[in-house]
């Protein structure tokens, strides 16, 4: 039988989790510092394990407290989720709710489009996070996400909108091509310096190119003037004149409208990596993500992004 001790103190575990203080967490709950103290060895007690290690500089998470917190902030999320289903009249979107992006097309394209989105819903809180690695959202309790690459099957737990493929140009500073010569043919490629990613294992990223059916790809592995891990520091390299890279329109074409690029062997230009919108299919019919998913799926491209029109009021 399910006891309500169970819930108690999960509220004040969660705070002092986040806020990694018993001084803040009382400050955010209107209470004591000795009584989140209290409280937290009290679930301490109750669940015969230790959450959290104490010193005197820092308070942090045991990996009993981790798992704890993660398994606490999906059942606070459940209950929230719950309550608003109940009332029809909160139609607008409110709450707190989790985003993860990939870095570089996350900080550029994705980032602008939520701010505008947000401003018009002061009672909705985003919680944004980077990464280019897929998470699992159920785990982490992120309700959106955007992606680039990843598998092409989807647990059942999930829905995704497919965005389209990113653009693969290949591109130099003017200053590059004026000292070293433009390229013609795909041959002329091994006379010139190449920017690479570069991965963490020490290796770097293959040039890819259409192959002689439909969806096949070539892989080519250049030899590297200079490699990034980065996509956005890849693009510095680029314009400081370290090379020609390939890279997807989303990433450059703003440097190419002003002219700081220039694509180069526009003919070997080739589809790159699948883009897709993906959410946790039991929280789509929540205002908040369902609103925000619409504004998204919308705004977003393989190319980059636009702003949402206002509504008409």
């Amino acid at each position: 039988m399910f006891s309500s001790e169970r819930l108690k103190g999960i509220d004040v575990f969660v705070c002092v989790a986040e806020l990694g203080s018993f001084t803040a967490a009382a400050e955010r709950l209107s209470l004591t510092s000795s009584a989140v103290s209290k409280g937290i060895a009290r679930l301490e007690s109750r669940l015969d394990i230790r959450l959290f290690e104490r010193t005197t500089r820092r308070l942090a998470l045991t990996d009993a407290g981790t798992a704890f917190y993660r398994t606490c902030t999906r059942v606070l999320s459940d209950l929230e989720e719950s309550e608003l289903a109940l009332h029809a009249e909160f139609l607008e979107p409110r709450g707190s709710i989790r985003i993860d992006l990939p870095a570089s097309y996350g900080r550029l394209h994705v980032l602008p489009v939520i701010l505008h989105f947000v401003k018009q819903y002061p009672l909705l809180t985003p919680h944004i996070s980077f990464t280019d690695s897929f998470v699992e959202p159920a785990d982490q309790g992120i309700d959106l996400l955007v992606r680039i690459g990843g598998s092409d099957v989807w647990p059942t737990t999930l829905r995704h909108r497919y965005l389209g493929a990113e653009r693969l140009i290949y591109c130099a500073a003017p200053e590059y091509l004026s000292r070293r010569g433009i390229p013609t043919t795909e041959a002329a490629l091994e006379e010139h310096d190449c920017v690479l990613y570069g991965l963490s294992n020490g290796l770097v990223s293959p040039w890819y190119r259409e192959g002689p059916q439909p969806g096949d790809k070539k892989r080519r592995i250049m030899p590297a003037r200079i490699a990034v891990g980065d996509g956005e520091g890849e693009v510095l390299a680029v314009l400081a004149g370290y090379g020609i890279a390939q890279l997807p329109t989303w990433l450059v074409q703003t440097h190419l409208d002003s002219g700081a690029l220039v694509e180069v062997l526009p003919q070997l230009s080739s589809d790159g990596l699948p883009m897709n919108l993906v959410w946790l299919k039991k929280r789509e019919t929540l205002p908040k993500v369902n609103a925000l998913l619409e504004v998204l799926a919308k705004c977003l491209s393989p190319s980059g992004h636009t702003l949402p029109t206002p509504p008409d009021k």
